[in-house]
């Protein structure tokens, strides 16, 4: 049996949506909340799921890691509040559940922000490793988290569908906090601050990577906007890194 866990935070315009989407693979969803002061649980609950709390600590992993120890399923799955399952993905999905290989499975994602479907760049396609049994693996990092464990990868057929940045506030928003949990993390790791390295060459080499290796100069202008930020983004993570080992 499979269990679907959706970590949430004022989540109220998507829990509803994101429940019925998880139903069509299991009846048994799991919602861990750090703290809604929406009507995120009380809509949860209403649409047949399990809500447990867990206060927010700056860390994904350890989030995604309590919900583990909240599972009685065989199975689990990953799904954010703002993904949804397509219907061939879900087919997929059913399907292995009937003869389960030992494995654990990524999914194809696709992006749409700012009213968008993107292609390429920053918000271009992407996978994550997101169902796998139960007991098979424990996820590291506080940020861009994965799960990781002995057993094979497979990519199953289907996409999910990421509704992400409704608006460039919001984008700016969560790269500033992903920056500040990026440092946290590596002060954490004991890493230390190149001037050269990681002020210049890091971001460059970001912005590169973005631009014109995953071709985001084919999404126009929003796409050089998105990959100048990111750039922004990498520089911001070693310097609030070199702030933290001033500080101290």
């Amino acid at each position: 049996m499979l269990a679907i866990v959706v970590l949430t935070k004022n989540e109220e315009k998507n829990i509803v949506e994101v429940i019925e989407n998880a139903h069509k693979v299991t009846d048994k969803v799991l919602i861990v909340d750090s703290g809604s002061t929406d009507k995120t649980v009380e809509l949860a609950k209403a649409n047949g799921a399990k809500v447990v709390y867990r206060a927010w600590d700056n860390d994904f992993s350890a989030q995604r890691n309590f919900a583990l120890e909240q599972v009685d399923t065989e199975w689990v799955l990953y799904l954010d509040a703002d993904e949804r399952i397509n219907d061939e993905l879900a087919g997929a999905i059913k399907k292995e559940l009937q003869a389960p290989r030992k494995a654990m499975f990524k999914f194809v994602r696709r992006n749409s922000a700012f009213g968008k479907d993107f292609k390429y760049g920053v918000l271009g396609p992407d996978s994550v490793l997101r169902m796998f049994p139960t007991n098979a693996a424990r996820w590291e990092g506080k940020v861009h988290e994965n799960p990781v464990g002995n057993l094979p990868v497979i990519t199953l057929q289907g996409f999910l569908k990421h509704y992400t940045y409704t608006d460039f506030d919001q984008y700016i928003s969560k790269m500033n906090t992903y920056s500040t949990i990026g440092a946290q993390n590596n002060k954490a790791k004991n890493k230390k601050v190149s001037i050269i390295k990681d002020f210049v060459f890091r971001p460059f080499f970001a912005f590169v990577k973005m631009y014109v290796l995953k071709l985001g100069f084919l999404e126009g202008w929003l796409g050089f906007v998105l990959c100048l930020n990111y750039s922004n983004y990498t520089l911001n993570k070693y310097v609030k890194l070199k702030l933290i080992d001033e500080e101290k």
